[in-house]
Parts: C-alpha cells; structure tokens; sequence
C-alpha cells in the first residue's frame, strides 16, 4: 500500500498516516456558516481536503473513506443577518447553502459523504456543553459559556503557545 505522509502540527513534522481503522478512514472538517456568498476563505479548504479525500479514496477505496463537512446554519451572523434583511434565517441558510454547494461544484469538488446541519445536533451539543461544565472545562458567563482554558493542560500545543500566554493576550 502506498505510504501516505502529512504534516503533523503538534510535532511540526511530515509524519506517515495511520488510520485509526483502515477500513473507516474518516475525516471531518469544520464548513462554512451560511449567511452570504462563499469567498475564497471558505474555498480553501474545500479544495485542500478534496484533494485529501480523493488520495484517501484512491488509496483506501472509495467505500472506505468518509468525509464529513458541516454547515453552521444558526449563528449570530446569521441572526443579524435575518433582522437586518427582515428574510427568516431557514430562508437565508437554504439559499446560501445552495449558493455554496453550486460554488464548490463548480471548482469541481466532490460532495462529501455528509453534510449535517448545527440545526440538526443542537441536543447534542447542549449536552456536549453540559458535559464540559460539569468537568470544570468550561463556564458560564455574561450568558455565554466559555472554555475555562487553564482546565486543559495541553491547551494552546497546536499553536505553539502557553495557556499564560493567551490568557495574558485576551
């Protein structure tokens, strides 16, 4: 089998890729939040990892890899977005949506294997955040809740920087 190599960000070093189960080879990457036209921040990626996912399917197998790409359909760009224009944001999220995928499709990237919805897992996310405050990872402030950054030692490896540091920064 081909030898594939990526770079790893947390050793900043090309290292060989290793399925967790190579018969499931799966990646997720974060989408776009749909409240107006794509831009090339939002093409980015797409390109990069069609081009991942196309290498994995041809090493793998196309049965083998799944690809998941999210939209974030509820967001307070959105919602400012539907005060300002007086459009229901489910209105404003389908046709961004669309504009978005018509714009992908025609950089020539393939779908991914899924394409879930925030909308779709607020439950689980409530939870997931129910979770993080109740582990002392993560508080309520000002209505909102906050990742408690000092809670998680290892924070700030992928960018090189201490918790001190970023917290100094804030």
């Amino acid at each position: 089998m081909v030898e594939i190599k990526l770079h790893n960000t947390l050793t900043r070093s090309k290292v060989p890729f290793v399925p967790l189960d190579p018969d499931n080879v799966r990646m997720y990457v974060c989408g776009p939040t749909v409240y107006d036209r794509a831009h090339l921040g939002n093409a980015r990626p797409v390109v990069v990892f069609d081009v991942l996912f196309r290498l994995l399917r041809h090493v793998y197998g196309p049965e083998h890899v799944t690809y998941v790409r999210n939209f974030t359909d509820v967001d307070d760009k959105i919602i400012a977005r539907a005060d300002e224009s007086g459009v229901p944001i489910d209105e404003i999220t389908a046709t961004t949506t669309q504009w978005y995928l018509d714009d992908m499709h025609a950089l020539g990237a393939l779908d991914p294997t899924e394409m879930p919805r925030a909308t779709q897992h607020i439950g689980d996310m409530v939870a997931m955040i129910g979770d993080l405050i109740a582990r002392g990872h993560a508080y309520e402030a000002e209505g909102h809740v906050l990742f408690a950054v000092e809670s998680y030692a290892e924070y700030g490896a992928l960018s090189g920087r201490s918790v001190d540091d970023m917290i100094a920064g804030a």
